[in-house]
């Protein structure tokens, strides 16, 4: 079959992201990227599960934080739910927890919707970890004692 018959019946590449957010109990199942874009429509949704429950404000997640997070995701299997400790944080809530603990950055990337707190059950968190890191895409944090790591699209750091 010539080259452009095969990609004419291929099945079109898609990312999909299985979120449980832990605060609010919502899960979502979503496609946000087929055939080479990112859906609108999708995005919209992972912004409302990724919201400042805190004040209930929404806001635009960094779709590369997204491919990020489906990179890692998917190195540990492709129906991995993915718990959501914090995505995006508006400035007075981020102040608050700035201000209540010393591991909160003033100027966290969570107010651009840049950042992500998570973990994968049943994935043991070094491995997320680890896996986060080999991507050198941005910053990672591994918080050990709040089961969860850190992910960002800034520069790439660690901690």
């Amino acid at each position: 079959m010539p080259a452009l018959a095969r990609a004419a019946v291929a099945a079109p590449h898609e990312r999909i992201l299985r979120f449980h957010n832990t605060h609010t109990g919502e899960s979502l199942k979503s496609v946000f990227w087929a055939e080479g874009e990112f859906i609108p429509e999708a995005l919209q949704d992972i912004n409302k599960l990724l919201r400042d429950f805190r004040s209930n404000t929404i806001a635009d997640i960094d779709p590369a934080l997204l491919v990020l997070v489906d990179k890692v995701s998917r190195q540990f299997g492709s129906n991995n739910v993915i718990h959501i400790i914090s995505g995006y944080r508006s400035p007075e809530t981020n102040q608050k927890l700035a201000e209540a603990s010393g591991g909160v950055a003033k100027h966290s990337l969570h107010m651009e919707g840049k950042a992500i707190d998570l973990r994968i059950p049943g994935v043991d968190l070094k491995q997320v970890h680890k896996a986060a890191l080999a991507l050198q895409s941005g910053g990672v944090g591994y918080y050990q004692s709040s089961q969860f790591v850190h992910m960002d699209t800034g520069r790439v750091r660690h901690w």
